[in-house]
């Protein structure tokens, strides 16, 4: 069973992208994020034709969150309970006997400005819905565009992104441990130790062709799951297409 995480940047823009990659790759569950489209526009029916159940949550040129099943998504949630806020930033849904976490975790723009406050209690929040998830449903998966790189193999360069940095800064990265403290495991990281493997480069800079990136996309398993894990990787095809996301695919495959 594959499970993969994808931040499209863009659903309107990134379609044909979508379409042709489930074509190829061929995923069960994907998690989409940074959809960018108010519910009304989501392409279920597009979807639907590739044989993906979507369900989702939008809104107008900013975040959005999807997940897209072969089988019917059950028991679907929306939002983080207990946290109210505007933005589209997660879904959840049990697919089968999984239940999937979808997360499109805040940025920060930068250490010490408010939106960085606002990533930690977001954290935070997230954190104490997953350890009720965990207890609820051993059958666990988070995945999603974590906006942290967990330790400095997944930099492109320690010295800039550092403890003091976005995306790398201590707080984040003791909120990603929270989050894993609940039972949960990196998927990738369980069966790939070395560094120098990211999911985003930014637009800028030649930064893919130069591989100068960070490994923020990320696909979280239960410790239940954690022997059914066969295989995990980062599906750099679609970064090198046209128009691409500054996102590439980051995925897992579950042993039936």
């Amino acid at each position: 069973m594959k499970i993969a995480s994808w931040n499209v940047n863009s659903l309107n823009v990134r379609l044909p992208h979508l379409e042709q990659w489930l074509r190829a790759f061929g995923p069960d569950v994907v998690g989409l994020q940074e959809t960018k489209l108010e519910d009304h526009k989501f392409p279920d029916t597009a979807l639907a034709g590739l044989g993906y159940r979507s369900v989702f949550s939008g809104q107008k040129t900013y975040n959005g969150v999807a997940i897209l099943s072969r089988e019917e998504p059950r028991d679907v949630l929306v939002g983080v309970p207990g946290f109210e806020h505007e933005h589209r930033r997660a879904i959840s849904a049990t697919i089968g006997d999984l239940r999937i976490v979808n997360l499109y975790v805040v940025n920060g723009q930068d250490v010490g400005t408010e939106k960085y406050e606002l990533k930690l209690q977001w954290l935070a929040a997230v954190h104490a819905w997953l350890r009720e998830e965990a207890r609820a449903h051993p059958r666990l998966v988070v995945l999603g565009d974590f906006n942290i790189a967990p330790d400095e193999r997944d930099v492109h360069d320690p010295a800039v992104w550092n403890d003091t940095h976005i995306l790398t800064s201590a707080p984040e990265r003791a909120a990603l441990a929270d989050l894993l403290a609940t039972g949960l495991h990196d998927g990738y990281r369980l069966l790939h130790e070395e560094g120098g493997v990211f999911s985003w480069w930014d637009y800028r800079q030649a930064a893919f062709r130069r591989n100068l990136g960070l490994r923020i996309d990320l696909t979280l398993v239960s410790e239940a799951l954690r022997p059914q894990l066969a295989a995990a990787g980062i599906d750099r095809e679609p970064r090198t297409w046209e128009r691409p996301s500054d996102h590439a695919p980051a995925w897992i495959e579950l042993a039936r």
